[in-house]
């Protein structure tokens, strides 16, 4: 009898404790039960809004910071507030849907509506998807580009590598994809960390436009309008309820109830600190080049002025951040892209193969010669479009009363919402508006 043969057969259960994610949710089932309390234990629950405040950090968001600061100073910043609070709320609203009912959002619109708004929705979304992809994986390899003197077409291939050996870590659980996903949100908010101990920044004003509203003249308008308009991301409503649908064991309505209740105090810190980069970016932006180089909008155009204004160092960070952004929000594209397609029409296929057909667009537009900047713009026009299908539903899924029981919101909470949606959609609508020169009234030439 050979060695092979006396191994002792190890029961599944057992396997699954001895891997990462197994050996999580056996710690969450025991802080649900009381059986474990203490700071360690909450941790456990962390992750989910870790992966969906890559959203809210992601190279569409740079040129738009950028362009407040540099225009605006401290100006805007109340904007930036404003647009994270309200992002706060939607990704509350996406986890307590996949957590109380056990299904994503994508699913629940496949039951609810009818087959053909079904995959009018699945489409329009799909389409987002891919948006998204080429605004996220541009900026990783805009910034490798940069920081390494590689042609464009290079940083895009090591970018694409670099998705693809963090993907492969989707297939071992959702604890290593969520402690990578953090990380790289980390390294993120030490590089502006940095930046903002290297930029000048005058506090007392920063502090104080941030809590004094005021829009100085139209063309400041229009920047509030890119902010806002395309802050709630479509593919990270989706992605955050998926999250949450089956991760945490609950198997009676207190625990669901506890659950939330982390899930709550987890979105509001990640989205902090997701807040708090898009805000140091506009103070960073501020700081370098509003006094001598209001007109700065673009990525490029930031970096290569960087090194003269505030040294290399600040301009080697700034590109280590966009790289970590790009990459990091390029994976969780991907798994969004994933969890839409099976969601609406119940196709679930090869992670590398969704990979390769998201990134086929980003290519083709490097190709053709289009610019990088401009790519990234357009790229959240197409957003705007998309957005209203998944902040409607989310909105109406969450207030009927058959489907979330007493978890149901309240008529308050019914209220911010829907109030916060008329903002948003309102905003992407003047946002779709002037990119296709529709005039409105009050918004234009400054």
């Amino acid at each position: 009898m050979t060695q092979s043969d006396t191994k002792p057969i190890v029961p599944h259960a057992a396997k699954v404790r001895t891997t990462l994610s197994g050996r999580a949710s056996e710690g969450m089932r025991d802080v649900l039960a009381g059986n474990r309390r203490g700071p360690r234990g909450y941790l456990l629950f962390v992750g989910p809004a870790v992966i969906a405040s890559i959203a809210y950090m992601d190279p569409g968001n740079y040129a738009t910071n950028i362009q407040a600061g540099a225009g605006y100073g401290y100006g805007l910043l109340w904007v930036v507030l404003m647009a994270n609070l309200i992002a706060m709320l939607f990704q509350a609203l996406s986890a307590k849907l996949g957590i109380v009912t056990g299904r994503n959002l994508a699913e629940l619109c496949r039951d609810s509506f009818p087959r053909p708004m079904v995959l009018a929705m699945w489409l329009v979304s799909e389409v987002a998807a891919m948006a998204t992809d080429l605004a996220e994986f541009l900026g990783g390899a805009i910034g490798l580009a940069l920081l390494f003197d590689m042609p464009l077409m290079a940083g895009m291939a090591v970018t694409a590598a670099a998705t693809y050996g963090i993907l492969y870590f989707e297939s071992r659980g959702f604890r290593p994809m969520e402690l990578i996903i953090g990380a790289l949100v980390g390294v993120i908010g030490l590089c502006y960390l940095i930046e903002l101990f290297i930029a000048p920044v005058a506090w007392g004003d920063a502090a104080q436009q941030m809590l004094t509203p005021q829009l100085r003249d139209a063309a400041a308008l229009t920047i509030a309008v890119g902010i806002i308009g395309a802050t709630v991301m479509p593919h990270a409503l989706y992605l955050h309820s998926g999250l949450t649908q089956n991760r945490a064991p609950r198997a009676s309505v207190a625990e669901q109830r506890k659950t939330l209740r982390f899930s709550n105090i987890e979105v509001v810190l990640a989205l902090a600190v997701a807040g708090m980069v898009n805000i140091a970016m506009v103070i960073m932006a501020a700081g370098a080049f509003h006094a001598g180089n209001s007109e700065v909008a673009e990525i490029e155009t930031a970096y290569h002025m960087l090194t003269p204004l505030l040294g290399g160092a600040a301009a080697a960070v700034f590109l280590v951040s966009l790289i970590a952004s790009g990459i990091s929000s390029s994976v969780v594209g991907t798994m969004a892209g994933q969890m839409i397609m099976q969601g609406f029409v119940r196709v679930r296929v090869p992670i590398w193969l969704r990979r390769l057909i998201t990134m086929i667009p980003a290519f083709v537009v490097v190709a053709m010669g289009v610019n990088a900047t401009e790519a990234l713009v357009m790229s959240q026009v197409v957003l705007s479009i998309a957005l209203p299908v998944p902040m409607i539903a989310l909105v109406l899924f969450t207030r009927r009363a058959s489907l979330m029981g007493e978890f149901v919101n309240s008529r308050h909470l019914n209220a911010l919402a829907i109030g916060a949606a008329a903002v948003v959609l309102g905003l992407n609508f003047v946002l779709l508006a002037q990119t296709f020169g529709v005039p409105i009234p009050g918004i234009g030439a400054s």
